[in-house]
């Protein structure tokens, strides 16, 4: 009498299946937008997308991004408004905060393990954020010694960092205050190697020239050199009392 036939099991993993690229892409613009407390609409995002590197072929027009946040909501990530703000949800704030989690991670281990130049790192993260298993991720962790924040001074989720409370926007600053930065954006490739050419970079120690607002520019004293912002800029960068 013939074998009974094996019964095929079912896959009952309960493992994450990852997310295409150009998803984690947009979790993590919309996150970091939030980061900068804007509120997203389909055009900011499309803006924000623009300044990622352009062979990882993302689709910016506003029916790409429009096409794209569809899908997203249909899979539970994100949610639009009445008034046309993109949320994520709570699902899309844990998977946006994997990829930002990862992104700022390799940011660190291609400085500080691989030696390369402030201004490439970003750019190399993105390329690399995707790739980043959680074995390679717990090992990146261990041999860095847990870094809070990325080379910019942004906070890696999970870390278990705790920001500073006296840390505000340098746009608020008055003239003669002595200050130390906090961080400074990363999304502008062109601004981010103004930062590292004058080395306006975390730990910095600067002092405000003066705060010029009905001129819109505020000027640092960098100790070797004389930076001059615009006020737009400014609200983007983060310091403290030094």
């Amino acid at each position: 009498m013939p074998a009974a036939p094996k019964s095929r099991r079912r896959n009952t993993s309960t493992a994450p299946e990852r997310l295409s690229m150009a998803m984690e892409n947009y979790l993590l613009s919309i996150f970091r937008l939030n980061e900068q407390g804007v509120h997203v609409t389909l055009t900011i995002l499309s803006e924000h997308l623009k300044t990622l590197p352009t062979d990882e072929g993302l689709g910016t027009s506003l029916p790409s991004v429009g096409g794209m946040i569809r899908r997203m909501a249909r899979e539970g990530l994100a949610e639009t408004k009445p008034n046309k703000e993109v949320v994520l949800t709570s699902s899309g704030r844990k998977a946006a905060a994997s990829v930002v989690r990862r992104h700022r991670l390799a940011e660190r281990l291609v400085v500080d393990l691989l030696g390369m130049d402030l201004q490439v790192s970003h750019m190399e993260a993105h390329r690399l954020e995707h790739a980043i298993s959680p074995n390679l991720e717990a090992r990146i962790v261990a041999v860095l010694n847990n870094p809070e924040t990325c080379p910019f001074g942004h906070p890696i989720p999970g870390s278990g960092y705790k920001p500073n409370k006296n840390s505000t926007s340098l746009d608020t600053a008055t003239d003669g205050l002595e200050l130390v930065i906090d961080s400074v954006p990363e999304d502008d490739q062109a601004l981010l190697e103004y930062f590292v050419e004058k080395k306006i970079l975390p730990g910095q120690r600067v002092r405000v020239n003066e705060a010029a607002e009905t001129r819109g520019v505020i000027t640092l004293d960098c100790g070797e050199d004389e930076v001059v912002f615009s006020y737009d800029i400014a609200a983007k960068i983060r310091v403290y009392p030094a």
